[in-house]
């Protein structure tokens, strides 16, 4: 009853918040009612954005953008913000069922974390995507099929949920899911591939992305400007605010191979893992999340919402080893809504102020990064001391 009135409570809030939407530089909102709408009407027609920048998506993600249809009583805004509250419902609520022994940590840390974001959640997608990315290892536990198979849902909608999968233990419980993933993503796409045109059209979009100022590389090429050591400026472009200048390419091209190396890091660990627990495969899938954000170009300040649905799941047993990494991610996500969208102005100038909200959350995401991956290998790969 205290985890579903603090929910009510804080959910009221955000929605009080998005309707004055007016906090710092304002229009959360405007991705919705404008862009999203547009894709929404595009979609309806048949087709996926053709030649649009900012349509960097797989085609699942038009079954979210096109979701609202489903309440045809509502506007398109209002739709989609109540789909947006009742895909956050059925994540507490699951993670609340989920919770051993009525310990809910992780509901309460799904529950009071969200609203760190302020609104953000309630205008962006990435809540719908975080509830399959949850419910699929919620489930992988005892039904792996149903589990991979919104994953790979889950995947064809935004790609990161198809990591959910990384921790599986090995033998038959891999096969189904990794299986039901596959057969589920391809199935999905032909469907689309067959209903839609310009279905692939995102794979376009993604290579001449730059570094977001968000990211762990923007924060350096910002700290270089405010230094003056380095010339470059913010532009908006490819549906972001990015740097460009001298060298900002190759700090590009480093996030790419640190990503790679972030691969290999995971397929290493997949290799030398000799024990798991029944909280390794949600431990394996927080961490592989949280690696690919860190070496992103992007992270923007929705990828919170990812990161803490997947926290949340892992304090659901008392076996993970993530929960400092987990609790890492409070501050973090307050420091996000702060730079978005209170002080994002001071974050596109670079002032004192937003420099360091920016570097405190990026140090905040990266130490829980560190943190994840050494406690994730030692947990299961070093044998455990007599």
């Amino acid at each position: 009853m205290a985890l579903a009135a603090v929910w009510v409570f804080t959910r009221l809030g955000m929605l009080v918040l998005l309707w004055r939407d007016s906090l710092g530089i304002g229009g959360v909102g405007r991705e919705v009612y404008a862009l999203y709408r547009h894709w929404y009407d595009l979609l309806a027609h048949g087709t996926f954005p053709p030649d649009d920048a900012t349509w960097q998506y797989p085609p699942g993600a038009g079954l979210v953008i096109g979701a609202p249809a489903a309440l045809p009583w509502l506007t398109y805004f209002q739709a989609f913000v109540a789909l947006a509250l009742l895909a956050d419902a059925v994540v507490t609520l699951a993670l609340a069922v989920a919770d051993s022994d009525r310990v809910t940590h992780g509901a309460w840390l799904w529950v009071c974390g969200l609203p760190l974001l302020l609104h953000l959640p309630l205008a962006r997608y990435d809540v719908q995507v975080t509830a399959l990315a949850v419910l699929a290892l919620l489930a992988v536990r005892s039904r792996p099929a149903l589990g991979g198979a919104l994953a790979g849902l889950g995947a064809l909608v935004k790609v990161w949920p198809a990591l959910t999968l990384i921790g599986t233990p090995r033998g038959r419980t891999t096969r189904e899911a990794w299986l039901a993933a596959a057969t589920t993503a391809a199935a999905l796409l032909l469907t689309l591939a067959v209903m839609f045109t310009h279905s692939l059209d995102f794979l376009r979009q993604q290579g001449a992305r730059g570094v977001q100022i968000e990211s762990l590389g923007g924060t350096a090429l910002a700290l270089a400007r405010a230094a003056g050591v380095w010339p470059g400026q913010v532009v908006y472009r490819y549906g972001a605010f990015e740097y460009v200048g001298p060298y900002a390419s190759s700090v590009g091209w480093l996030a790419l191979l640190l990503t790679v190396a972030a691969c290999c890091w995971l397929l290493a660990w997949r290799l030398k893992a000799r024990r798991w627990t029944a909280a390794t495969p949600l431990d394996a899938a927080f961490a592989a999340v949280l690696l690919f954000t860190l070496t992103s170009r992007v992270i923007s300040p929705q990828y919170m919402i990812w990161l803490l649905g997947l926290a949340a799941v892992c304090l659901t047993s008392r076996e993970t080893v993530m929960r400092p990494a987990a609790l890492l991610l409070l501050p973090a996500a307050a420091l996000s809504g702060l730079a978005y969208p209170v002080l994002y102005e001071d974050v596109l100038a670079g002032t004192p102020v937003g420099l360091a909200v920016m570097t405190a959350r990026n140090a905040l995401l990266l130490a829980a990064g560190l943190l994840a991956c050494r406690r994730l290998w030692t947990a299961s790969v070093h044998e455990p001391r007599e």
